[in-house]
């Protein structure tokens, strides 16, 4: 039997393609479908976005209502998905093995705030990365069209969610306050030490792949998303020198020759 945006046995392939222009929320609600957690990212599940005037107009969520009624849907069954604007693509499209290690990187993150040695200090940070994450998630979901605005529009005439400048600046000053209070490098830092350093550096070498990940988009992400990932991952490493305390294992250059 065939499904909505599937494929029934021996049929063709069919080109990527987008949802009636009445909106995809309505679509949806129609069928009784439930929405995917990157659809409501994405900004297709009831939210109030608005400018915030103190941020310099950037669009933000006010407040999201999720409603997901059950998890499985039955629609990727044939190897496709939909992205945030509800274009039609392969699992394997650059833009989901992008926010797929988005979301990767986002269970790490979760392992790190497990580690009992974590000080909270950077707990508190990686609790607020994590919230980012889902930010940039969505905004990769959605692609971001030479069409799109400062405002956010984009993926079709209405506003969506898009990673902003301040967001990556708040990564920089937390950079900048962590490593103010370490001593200098002295040669490449082996990843490990206490289990919270060792788990930040996983953390760190998930981030640089999703940064790449991102970067095979193209043209079409926002080059915020780019930036954002970038600031992360040395935040991560320097969170990981930070949780060593000052004991971190160096590279001793052809020491076991």
């Amino acid at each position: 039997m065939a499904t909505v945006g599937g494929r029934s046995p021996g049929s063709r392939a069919r080109p990527p393609r987008a949802f009636p222009d009445r909106g995809a929320v309505q679509w949806l609600s129609a069928r009784g479908l439930p929405r995917s957690q990157w659809r409501v990212r994405a900004g297709l599940a009831p939210a109030s976005l608005t400018t915030d005037p103190e941020r310099g107009n950037v669009t933000v969520a006010r407040t999201v209502t999720v409603n997901l009624t059950r998890i499985y849907t039955r629609l990727g069954d044939d190897g496709e998905t939909h992205l945030g604007d509800m274009s039609r693509v392969p699992k394997t499209h650059p833009r989901i093995e992008a926010y797929g290690t988005v979301d990767e990187l986002n269970a790490q993150l979760g392992v790190a705030l497990t580690v009992p040695d974590m000080p909270e200090r950077f707990a508190a940070y990686l609790r607020h990365v994590q919230n980012d994450l889902f930010d940039v998630g969505a905004d990769i979901s959605v692609p971001h069209t030479q069409t799109t605005s400062s405002s956010g529009t984009g993926g079709g005439d209405r506003e969506r969610l898009r990673v902003a400048p301040e967001q990556t600046a708040w990564l920089e000053q937390a950079c900048d306050d962590v490593n103010a209070e370490l001593a200098p490098l002295r040669s490449f830092v082996l990843p490990g030490g206490t289990p919270a350093a060792a788990q930040l550096h996983v953390c760190r070498t998930v981030c640089r792949r999703a940064e790449r990940r991102t970067i095979d988009c193209g043209d079409e992400v926002n080059r915020e998303c780019v930036r954002y990932l970038n600031r992360l991952s040395d935040l991560l490493f320097i969170l990981a020198r930070a949780a060593n305390q000052g004991d971190e294992p160096l590279w001793e250059p052809g020491r076991y020759r």
